[in-house]
């Protein structure tokens, strides 16, 4: 019997969940764990040896395995797409980044509110000036 097991670890705000995929036989059942912190691999693998057995795995489904021949360069530049993702590190950077995003939607909104006037006002001028072309001196 061939079975092979899969972890997978992301933020679910507020906490950090793990997923244990288990592929047996063609079939493939998957468990969840909810972590506070987030969980390093030195606290994942002595979890996943002690606590495997215990983990209640949803009902089986037919799932295709992925090749386990892929591209290691494009497994790297997935893994670094969606760990970039997240931005900078620290709660107070990522506070920084949120206003600069913030300002910086406020000035686009400003600008087009701007270059909007700034047209209608010159579509007055036009249509003044076409008035008095018109008044017959």
């Amino acid at each position: 019997m061939d079975v092979q097991a899969e972890i997978t670890v992301f933020f679910e705000d507020p906490f950090w969940v793990a997923v244990f995929k288990r592929h047996e036989e063609g079939r493939l059942c998957a468990a969840k764990v909810t972590f506070g912190p987030e969980p390093t691999e030195a606290m994942l693998y002595p979890f996943f040896l002690e606590h495997f057995k215990e983990l209640r795995f949803g009902p089986a489904a037919d799932g295709e395995r992925q090749a386990c021949c892929r591209n290691p360069k494009r497994l790297q530049r997935q893994i670094r797409r969606q760990l970039g993702g997240s931005g900078a590190g620290t709660k107070a950077q990522q506070a920084i980044q949120a206003q600069q995003q913030l300002a910086a939607a406020q000035r686009k909104t400003e600008r087009r509110e701007r270059t909007q006037s700034e047209k209608q006002q010159a579509f007055e001028r036009r249509r003044q000036k076409r008035k008095e072309k018109h008044k017959g001196h």
